[in-house]
C-alpha cells in the first residue's frame, strides 16, 4: 500500500478521532462505542506507517494520537459520590455474596469459637486465665467497671476523637493481620480469626462472671454488626487467597493470586469501610454510658439487622434498574 492510497482510506478516522480528543471526556461519552475500535485502528495505523517507512510527520501525527486516545481513554476517573454509593451499595455486596462458602466458613468459625470459649468461662471462671493473660483480664475488668477510672475508656485516650482513632487503628490492624496471613495457604486468616473469637469469647465470659454483663453488651451492642462483620469479611479475603494459591484453575500460582486478590479486594474495602463505622460509633456513641442500656440494645439490634440486609439483598436488583447510574456516570463506573 502507498502511503497517498493509506492516507486517502484512513484520514477520516483521524480526523474523528482528533475531535473527540479535542473535546476530552464529553466527546468521548457522546461516542463511547465508536471510540475503542477506532482507537485500536489507529494504533494499527501507527505499526503499518513505522513498518512501511511511511514520511516521519505522518508517523508523528498517528503517535500523537495513539498517546493522546490512550490517555483519554484510560485516564482513571475522579471518585464521585456516585462510585461510592454503587460501590457500598451494589458491587461489595455482590462480591460478598459470590464468595458465600467462604464468607459462611469464617462466619461460623468466629461465631462458634466465640460462644464456645465465653460458655466454657462462665462455667469455669478460673479458664479465663488459660486463654487470656492475668494483666489483660485486669484491664478489661478496669474498662467494664463503672467505678474505675479508665470505665468505658482505653488507657492513654483522652477524648471522643482519640478514641476514633484509636479503634480505627486497632481495628484496621487487626483485619489487615487477618487478610495478609491468608497467603500462608489461608492457615494464617483462619488462626488470626480463631484466636480474636477464643478473645471475644474469653472477654465476655469473664465480664460476665465478674457482674459487668450490662455495662459490657450495652457497649459493644452498637458497634458489634460493623465490627466483628468486617473482621470475617477480612478472613474471607484472606482464606480466598490461600485457596486460589491451591486451586488455581489453570493458571499460573502467580497469575492465580493475582486474580484472587482482584476478587478480594472489594471484600477488604468494603470491611474497611464498616471498620471506620464501627470506629465511629464505639467512640461516640458506644461510651455514652448516661444512655440508657435498653436504648444501646435497640440501636445494636437495629444496625445488626441493616447489616445483615446489607449484605443479603445490596445490589439484587439488575443492573438496569432504578438504582443503577446511568448514562455519563455509568460508563465512568469501575468494573
Amino acid at each position: 500500500m502507498t502511503q497517498r492510497t493509506f492516507i486517502q482510506k484512513r484520514r477520516q478516522d483521524w480526523q474523528e478521532l482528533e475531535q473527540i480528543i479535542s473535546g476530552g471526556k464529553t466527546r468521548l461519552y457522546k461516542n463511547a462505542a465508536w471510540f475503542p475500535p477506532a482507537f485500536r485502528r489507529v494504533s494499527g495505523d501507527l505499526n503499518m506507517a513505522r513498518s512501511h517507512g511511511f514520511d516521519p510527520a505522518l508517523i508523528e501525527r498517528l503517535n500523537r494520537l495513539t498517546m493522546e486516545g490512550n490517555q483519554l481513554l484510560y485516564a482513571r476517573a475522579p471518585l464521585s459520590p456516585v462510585h461510592f454509593l454503587y460501590f457500598l451499595f451494589r458491587r461489595f455486596p455482590r462480591a460478598v455474596r459470590k464468595q458465600w462458602r467462604g464468607f459462611w466458613a469464617c462466619f461460623f468459625l468466629f461465631f462458634g469459637i466465640a460462644v464456645l470459649s465465653a460458655l466454657v468461662c462462665i462455667r469455669f471462671p478460673d479458664f479465663v486465665y488459660e486463654l487470656l493473660p492475668k494483666s489483660t483480664a485486669m484491664q478489661l475488668e478496669e474498662m467494664y467497671d463503672p467505678a474505675a477510672e479508665h470505665f468505658l475508656t482505653p488507657r492513654n485516650v483522652s477524648g471522643d476523637a482519640d478514641m476514633f482513632g484509636y479503634y480505627i487503628f486497632n481495628n484496621v490492624s487487626i483485619a489487615f493481620r487477618s487478610f495478609a496471613a491468608g497467603v500462608i495457604a489461608g492457615i494464617g486468616s483462619l488462626f488470626v480469626l480463631a484466636f480474636n473469637g477464643m478473645f471475644v469469647g474469653a472477654a465476655a465470659g469473664h465480664l460476665i462472671n465478674r457482674g459487668f454483663a450490662e455495662t459490657f453488651f450495652s457497649f459493644t451492642s452498637g458497634h458489634s454488626a460493623f465490627e466483628l462483620t468486617a473482621l470475617v469479611l477480612a478472613a474471607q479475603g484472606g482464606l480466598l487467597l490461600g485457596y486460589r494459591f491451591f486451586f488455581t484453575q489453570g493458571r499460573s500460582r502467580g497469575a492465580s493470586i493475582r486474580e484472587a486478590g482482584k476478587t478480594a479486594l472489594p471484600i477488604i474495602a468494603g470491611a474497611a469501610i464498616m471498620l471506620v463505622i464501627a470506629a465511629a460509633v464505639e467512640a461516640f456513641w458506644s461510651s455514652r454510658h448516661e444512655i440508657p442500656p435498653f436504648v444501646h440494645y435497640v440501636f445494636g439490634a437495629v444496625t445488626t439487622i441493616l447489616v445483615a440486609s446489607w449484605l443479603l439483598f445490596g445490589g439484587r436488583k439488575s443492573a438496569q434498574g432504578s438504582c443503577s447510574p446511568t448514562g455519563r456516570e455509568a460508563r465512568r463506573l469501575p468494573t
